[in-house]
This record gives C-alpha cells, structure tokens and sequence, in this order.
C-alpha cells in the first residue's frame, strides 16, 4: 500500500456526519483535516498498511517521514503504526520523531508503544525528557505513559512528583496538559490513594488542576465513598 493509497480508501470510508460529531472534540485543529473515519475502519487500514510493509518497507518509511501529514486520520494511523514496530531502537526513534507533530489530545491519547515497554527503564528515562517538553502534546504523551503503565506493578511514588512538577503555564494551549494532570492525579488517588493524596492535602497542583483532579476522583467508580467524602474537603 502506498501513502496516497491509505488516503484514497480513507475518503472511501468517510462518514461526512461522523466528521462533524468528530471535529466539535477537537476543535482547536481545522475541520477541513478531518476526513471523518471511525477508529476500527482506521486500525484496520493501520494493519493493512503495516501488513504490507512486509514487502515494500520503503513505502512505510516513506509515510513515516513525511511530516506534517496533511490529515487528523493520518497521523491516527501513523501513531497507531508506530505501535506496532517490535524492534525497539525502531520503535523509540519513529516515536521521537512522530511526538512534535501531534496537535490534538484524540492523535495523542491511548496509544502506548509496548515494545517500548520491554525497556521500561530506557522507557521511563524518555518519559522524564519528553515532561520537559516545550511542545503540550509530547508532555501530554508522557504524562498518559505514567499513568496507563506506571500506576500498577511498576509504580514508584517519584512518578507523582514528576508530574506535579510539570510547569503547565509555559504553555499556551495549557488546558490539555492541565486536563492530563488532573486526570493522571485522579487515576493515582484511585490505584495509589495513600502516595498521591498527600499531593492534594498540601495542594502541589496549582486551583484548577487540583479541583479537576478532585471532580474526576469523585465521579470515580474506583474511589470509595469515604475518600470521596474526604476529597471533597480538600476543594479550594
């Protein structure tokens, strides 16, 4: 499959009131980059594309560089490719180059590279750099990282200070690194109550951040009732 391919039989497979449902999620990107796909018709022809580099690798590398894609849809797909990649220097290098061209949380959520997770201390030490980006959507990505894979078995209390200490105002679009924070705090008080409650006790986060971080934890089917009734204390 070649790249003009992929968006040949992604505008097959538009979906024009799908495009518009769609485009009021991510509303700080054009709509006109929206072509309108469901994600399953995007993970197949993500599977597909890779499939095919089987024979002609040269036309996923070619994808691969060519940055900025024009398209939302394409660089789903190509974040969704990325993933698959098993050789772990491969992987690592096609991540940091895809990171900086994220514009919107939809390409930037969900999507976690395991063969990276094969290393989980190279890994973390990425993370670490990735959290000091100047670019909101790699520290986003970092930040969703720590908390889809570090907040179990692997999770250390550092973690939490790394993320607290993430500097949300040097962003201009902050809202989506405060929105990450506050959800990343939220997930912490449900799986590590006892290591990330003393964060929201001595407020570590800065107002808004802190009250999303307890609004999410109370909406949570994962936190009990008395820590909810507890965190609602800590509102300020």
């Amino acid at each position: 499959m070649t790249h003009a391919e992929l968006v040949k039989q992604l505008f097959e497979n538009q979906d024009l009131k799908y495009r518009d449902f769609h485009a009021a999620l991510v509303p700080n990107i054009s709509k006109d980059t929206i072509i309108g796909v469901r994600v399953p018709v995007l993970r197949r022809l993500a599977k597909e594309f890779f499939k095919s580099a089987q024979s002609d690798s040269a036309q996923l590398f070619k994808f691969f560089d060519k940055l900025p894609h024009k398209y939302f849809e394409e660089n789903q797909i190509h974040l969704m490719m990325v993933t698959m990649i098993k050789d772990y220097e491969e992987c690592l290098s096609r991540t940091e180059q895809f990171l900086p061209y994220i514009d919107n949380w939809a390409v930037c959520d969900g999507k976690t590279p395991k063969t990276l997770m094969s290393d989980a201390p190279r890994f973390l030490k990425c993370i670490a750099i990735w959290l000091k980006s100047d670019h909101p959507y790699v520290v986003r990505f970092a930040i969703n990282m720590l908390m889809d894979q570090f907040l179990d078995d692997r999770f250390d209390s550092k973690y939490l200070k790394w993320v607290a200490a993430v500097d949300i105002d040097r962003f201009k679009e902050k809202y989506y690194v405060q929105m990450e924070v506050a959800w990343y705090f939220a997930t912490a008080l449900a799986k590590q109550w006892d290591a990330a409650v003393p964060y929201i006790e001595s407020r570590k986060l800065e107002p808004w951040t802190h009250n999303k971080a307890i609004q999410k934890s109370i909406e949570s089917y994962r936190v009990s009732d008395e820590h909810k009734a507890y965190l609602r204390t800590l509102k300020i």
